[in-house]
């Protein structure tokens, strides 16, 4: 099987095939999602929240994701492995290059950063640097004190035209993937139709290219809740190569996500 890199997603977007992806932070789990064939692996800052316990995703360092990134290289085959830059590792254009350095070298084959304008120029010195880019938009957690809580973004007309415009911009500086998080579905379609690279939505609808969702969450195993958007596949299934096996036959058939799962 061979190997899923930022050409295939633009394959699939511009053949309309759904895409699958889950968060992962260690080679066991990892492995078992990617025998059964989900295209993209994020060891992502929410690692904060579903592994260390805390409120939030901030106290996450880059020596978390590095550590957690080469356990996750060495359970996989195929899938793309991007890995998050965390709260304040990517502040300052050195600080950037060095902290997106040692999470490739760890073994990503991408990174991701969270933001929208501000980060255009970041966004351009790596990827001319050869450190491909996925950026993230929406409610994007490492500023959820600034939003005052994890709440949805964009659902006024002036928030969703930035948004759109972030987006754009962000493309054009040199993103190769683009994550909407916690959107309006209808503002979700819009930016998707709109760009010419893959969007991954979470809680933002069904038109995205793909789906990435926290593996905690579909295992039903969080502790506190698990969000409206996500779905606990492991009680759907019993078992969890099964549940895996659902939530990518839910994303490709498009009933997951359904309306329950979506913001208006």
């Amino acid at each position: 099987m061979s190997k899923v890199t930022s050409s295939t997603l633009l394959k699939f977007k511009k053949e309309g095939k759904k895409f699958t992806a889950l968060t992962a932070y260690d080679a066991s789990f990892a492995g078992a999602f990617d025998s059964e064939g989900i295209d993209v692996l994020l060891v992502g800052d929410s690692m904060g929240m579903v592994l260390q316990g805390h409120d939030d995703t901030l106290p996450v360092t880059v020596a978390d994701i590095a550590y957690h990134t080469t356990c996750v290289r060495r359970g996989i085959n195929r899938a793309l492995l991007i890995a998050d830059m965390p709260f304040m590792s990517y502040s300052t254009a050195e600080q950037t290059m060095q902290n997106a350095a040692i999470l490739m070298q760890a073994g990503a084959n991408m990174v991701k950063v969270e933001g929208g304008h501000w980060l255009l120029e970041s966004v351009k010195m790596l990827t001319e640097r050869g450190i491909p880019v996925c950026a993230h938009l929406g409610l994007t957690p490492q500023s959820v004190h600034v939003f005052g809580g994890f709440k949805v973004q964009g659902r006024d007309a002036d928030n969703a035209q930035r948004i759109l415009d972030e987006a754009k911009a962000l493309q054009a500086a040199g993103a190769q993937l683009l994550v909407l998080e916690c959107i309006p579905a209808t503002l979700a379609k819009t930016i998707t139709e709109a760009l010419s690279i893959p969007v991954i939505g979470i809680g933002a609808g069904a038109d995205t290219d793909g789906q990435i969702l926290v593996m905690h969450d579909v295992l039903g195993i969080s502790s506190g809740y698990i969000p409206r958007f996500s779905k606990n596949y492991l009680k759907q299934t019993g078992e969890i190569r099964s549940a895996i096996r659902a939530y990518i036959d839910e994303v490709a058939d498009g009933s997951f996500p359904a309306e329950e799962h979506i913001f208006n």
